[in-house]
């Protein structure tokens, strides 16, 4: 989430630029980061298996392995108390956006296959939304325009993801409808404890679980 910590409407700035480590240049390089999570879905479903068989394991436990590295690295971190170029300088003391990115793209990842469809046309999608709409609101809303077209640009972007992998990947219709407008309100909420780079992928992949167990 680049907010990172719950703040008024009157004191929520924006511009994460002047507190991101490296200045533009390290916001620039935390964007492309974002972006570059929508080759991960492309990595573990499509290669994922001859990845893993190399360490002699399955794709879902290379996964969490990478996954359990992630989270060691960030105690330590956090233990330390630093951070590296790009994030925010908030995230000295909280768990940072590439932490919950890593965790709730990892459990997407693994899970997805519960909603009883090929995995890829639940996990692309999730990930797609979060590693292209988030950049895309946070870009407009530091650009200073009203929320409601911060919205409807998340929307937008969110949209596309989720229908291009429904004519790609037979992404269920009734997801690819449903799902967006929850993805898009999932970064909304300005929270310390979590970053919106979970909700955005944990609140609908939770919605989906429930749909599904209702045989929708």
């Amino acid at each position: 989430m680049d907010e990172g910590i719950v703040l008024s409407e009157e004191s929520y700035e924006a511009d994460h630029v002047k507190h991101s480590v490296g200045g533009f240049s390290g916001h620039l390089l935390r964007r492309i980061t974002h972006v570059s999570l929508a080759l991960i879905p492309w990595l573990y479903y499509w290669h994922g298996e001859e990845i893993a068989g190399k360490v002699g394991t399955t794709a879902q436990h290379f996964a969490f392995i990478v996954l359990g590295i992630i989270v060691v690295a960030e105690l330590i971190r956090l233990k330390i108390g630093f951070t590296i170029f790009g994030q925010r300088a908030y995230e000295a003391t909280q768990l940072s956006a590439l932490f919950w990115g890593a965790v709730s793209v990892v459990l997407a990842l693994a899970f997805s296959p519960l909603v009883g469809i090929m995995g890829a046309a639940l996990g692309m999608p999730l990930v797609l939304g979060l590693a292209f709409g988030d950049p895309v609101m946070g870009e407009i809303r530091r650009a200073g325009k009203e929320p409601k077209l911060v919205a409807i640009g998340g929307l937008m972007t969110v949209y596309a993801a989720w229908l291009i992998s429904w004519n790609c990947l037979d992404t269920p219709l009734l997801f690819a409808i449903l799902i967006p407008p929850i993805q898009v309100a999932s970064e909304w909420p300005r929270l310390r404890w979590i970053d919106d780079n979970g909700t955005m992928v944990l609140i609908p992949f939770l919605v989906i679980l429930l749909l599904s167990a209702l045989g929708l």
